[in-house]
């Protein structure tokens, strides 16, 4: 079992979506994931509604700092990954689920704003090392990337996150069409109509990229159980 939190003290910072990509990546490969929706805006939630619900998914909405961590308690019997998507706030919910995490992922789009809100995680990653002798392992993963264009505001960020050595994942979220409209379909990226979205091979490739790297950073080994259910097969596969 691992807990993943995503966390940026702004909003709009790309940070459901990179929940919903890394959740249904790792559901596609046969592991169970429970998302605990934080965000009071309830995307993942509302995403999950009009889903009719996705294999191996589960997810609990209304998550506050009292009830994190019963939640992580119930269900750690029936989760292979727990993924956390915190509010853009800096409150004590923020400071519960990076205590409870395995790793911190900080999504930051190339702008000032982003990179401070993400610093202020940081920051209290650090504080928590300093003061309590606690580390969480910690990433930074660069969302809403052009394509085609690094602009000089996400090469600067990049520069001061070199300089602070902040790990960053190798793999960006890349903007892409298929991530939007997926909110509004429901469903996943392989249940998309190519022929409706535009570069949905891409998009679904990068989900993947995304997904195996995290994979390698918090890799879970399924049970002996699960392989008899050939989710082992499906893993493989993918």
């Amino acid at each position: 079992m691992a807990i993943i939190t995503f966390a940026n003290t702004k909003g709009g910072a790309g940070k459901t979506t990179a929940v919903l990509l890394l959740s249904t990546e790792l559901a596609r490969r046969g592991y169970r994931v429970t998302i605990l929706d934080a965000d009071p805006q309830h995307w993942i939630s509302r995403w999950y509604e009009i889903s009719g619900g996705i294999a191996n998914i589960s997810v609990i909405d209304f998550v506050t700092t009292t009830s994190l961590p019963i939640h992580l308690k119930e269900e750690k019997d029936k989760t292979d990954y727990f993924i956390v998507d915190l509010p853009g706030a800096r409150d004590a919910l923020l400071a519960t689920a990076i205590g409870l995490s395995d790793h911190v992922l900080i999504p930051i789009q190339g702008c000032a704003m982003d990179a401070r809100g993400g610093a202020q995680v940081l920051e209290l990653l650090q504080c928590l090392r300093q003061r309590a002798g606690i580390h969480i392992a910690h990433s930074v993963i660069l969302t809403r990337v052009n394509s085609l264009v690094t602009t000089r505001a996400l090469q600067t960020v990049k520069a001061l996150l070199s300089e602070r050595q902040v790990p960053v994942l190798e793999t960006p979220i890349v903007e892409r069409s298929a991530f939007r409209d997926i909110f509004d379909c429901g469903g996943t990226l392989q249940t998309m109509d190519p022929q409706c979205v535009s570069n949905l091979d891409k998009a679904q490739e990068n989900a993947r990229a995304f997904a195996e790297e995290m994979m390698r950073i918090l890799p879970i080994r399924l049970t002996a159980s699960e392989r008899r259910f050939g989710y082992d097969t499906v893993r493989d596969a993918a």
